[in-house]
């Protein structure tokens, strides 16, 4: 795999002479700069607390910042001087207005599957740029605003896949010289590959149509899809995301009948919407079941969305699934009634 240059020569290339884009290619310079301190501090962490794994009480009682908090911090501070109307952050409960004259929001989740640190398996960072005053942001159609989301994948290496708009490129750490170079073309989610992503120990949970997607996988080609599918769950979104970016299939993270998970447990305007825009951009679809992620209403800060995802064809497939509308074509004669995947 060739390099074609540093983050720095895409984003000038980008932005060109261009005033609003130069702002949104220095929010993402800095961003990624942030990711790149924090991939040195995923290594370093487990030297800190001793065990190879993140925070632990202290000697003296007190608690240890998490890795997640941390990152955080990393975050907040490199956009604290940029010129960011809002910073929403997983890990605070409020938008923090930075700069109210500013034009652009910034959206993260700054530790993605932060509990993969104790088995040293990957874990990301995704972020969301809207534009987006420092007003009220809830009640309003963020992704038709998005205008660059992207994830850090630190894993054996750290890779920033990223999308302005035009396409989705992907740049890879220099861990000596702290600097992102992109490689390859931009990414294309393979259509006809039979993987799909789920955490099947919530099966029991699913609505019978879902449930009997599931089934239709797991029965290979004895199954109404007649194909043998292989089954991937990492728990860290990013790993999910990047394997489809690269190999294709599906991603599902639906809602289930567990108390407060009616909408599933991922976050719209931080993990869905920067995803969708990332995965749209190579080619494939991100829906919530219902209606394409980009369109929705943010209906609360952190509001909650069920989320499948991947190349198009295995995407409108699960739709057609979880609808019902395959029943009424007769495609799939094991279906029950429409059950509620969200509520």
């Amino acid at each position: 795999m060739t390099t074609t240059g540093l983050l720095q020569h895409y984003l000038d290339a980008w932005a060109s002479d261009d005033a609003d884009r130069q702002i949104i290619a220095a929010l993402i310079d800095e961003i990624a700069a942030a990711g790149a301190r924090l991939s040195n501090l995923i290594v370093t962490r487990g030297l800190e607390t001793g065990t190879g794994g993140d925070a632990l009480p202290a000697a003296d009682g007190q608690v240890q910042q998490s890795t997640a908090t941390l990152a955080h911090q990393l975050f907040a501070s490199a956009l604290s001087a940029s010129p960011v109307s809002l910073l929403v952050s997983a890990q605070n409960n409020e938008a923090q207005v930075i700069d109210a004259q500013a034009r652009y929001a910034v959206a993260i989740d700054p530790l993605d599957g932060a509990a993969n640190l104790e088995t040293n398996q990957s874990t990301g960072s995704i972020f969301s740029i809207i534009e987006q005053g420092a007003g009220e942001i809830v009640g309003t159609h963020p992704g038709k605003h998005q205008r660059a989301a992207g994830f850090l994948y630190y894993g054996p290496q750290t890779r920033l896949i990223l999308s302005c708009g035009d396409g989705t490129h992907q740049f890879l750490l220099d861990p000596a010289s702290a600097q992102f170079h992109r490689i390859g073309q931009p990414l294309l989610i393979p259509e006809g590959q039979y993987e799909f992503a789920i955490n099947t120990a919530n099966y029991r949970y699913w609505d019978s149509n879902l449930r009997h997607f599931i089934d239709d996988c797991v029965a290979g080609e004895e199954g109404a899809l007649g194909e043998n599918f292989n089954m991937r769950w990492s728990g860290a979104l990013v790993a999910e995301a990047f394997r489809i970016l690269l190999r294709g299939g599906v991603f599902l993270y639906p809602g289930d009948a567990r108390p407060n998970y009616q909408n599933g447990h991922l976050r719209l305007l931080y993990h869905a919407l920067p995803l969708a825009l990332i995965v749209e951009q190579a080619g494939g679809a991100a829906s919530d079941g219902d209606e394409p992620i980009l369109a929705m209403r943010l209906s609360a800060l952190h509001a909650r969305v069920p989320l499948i995802f991947g190349c198009r064809q295995r995407v409108a497939e699960v739709i057609e699934y979880i609808s019902g509308t395959a029943l009424d074509s007769g495609r799939y004669p094991l279906f029950l009634n429409r059950g509620l995947l969200r509520n």
